[in-house]
């Protein structure tokens, strides 16, 4: 159990029968009155992000993540399948709880499964990537000093905008959490 008054930034709660994690938090000391502590949670399976107030007093029950490292092997239909690699355990995730979080990563790479009493709800890719450009217009010389971009699709099918001096047969690095081009390998 964990009390209003000893919330931080990150921490995971229960509660009404739902995960939450803290995103922000403030306590508050009105003139009159009793001091009470304002949140922003976010549910960890439906991604809603809720406003709720506390008494400092108040106590919740806290919740434990558990996150695994496993290698993903390889997509089936719409199933992509995982493994453990120290139990060699496999496990097959549907297309909802994976979502987006594929999208730049290829077959053999590790990546965190992350559960809640057994229950897998997300995938977490690794936090940059490197894959080679199979489709890319060529870049057209000119203004180029508004840092202007050209579409290009990755090894694994996902389309994103890097800048014009990239071609065709280049490998580059890509943040997966925001999907952007980050530099040429």
């Amino acid at each position: 159990m964990i009390s209003a008054g000893d919330f931080r930034n990150g921490v995971t709660i229960e509660l009404e029968g739902n995960v939450y994690q803290i995103i922000e938090f403030q306590h508050v000391k009105p003139g009159k009155g009793a001091a009470f502590v304002r949140t922003k949670l976010k549910n960890i399976k439906s991604g809603g992000v809720v406003e709720k107030t506390f008494r400092p007093t108040e106590k919740c029950p806290k919740a434990h993540i558990d996150r695994k490292e496993m290698q993903y092997l390889y997509s089936d239909g719409d199933l992509y399948n995982f493994m453990d690699m120290e139990s060699y355990e496999q496990i097959a995730l549907n297309q909802e709880v994976i979502g987006d979080a594929l999208k730049f990563v290829k077959e053999n790479e590790m990546c965190k499964i992350a559960s809640h009493n057994g229950v897998v709800f997300a995938v977490e890719p690794p936090l940059f990537v490197e894959l080679l450009i199979t489709e890319c217009e060529p870049g057209v010389k000119g203004d180029t000093a508004t840092g202007a971009t050209k579409p290009c699709t990755v090894e694994t099918g996902a389309t994103l905008n890097v800048p014009l001096f990239v071609n065709q047969g280049d490998t580059i690095k890509i943040d997966t959490r925001t999907g952007e081009y980050l530099s040429r390998v």
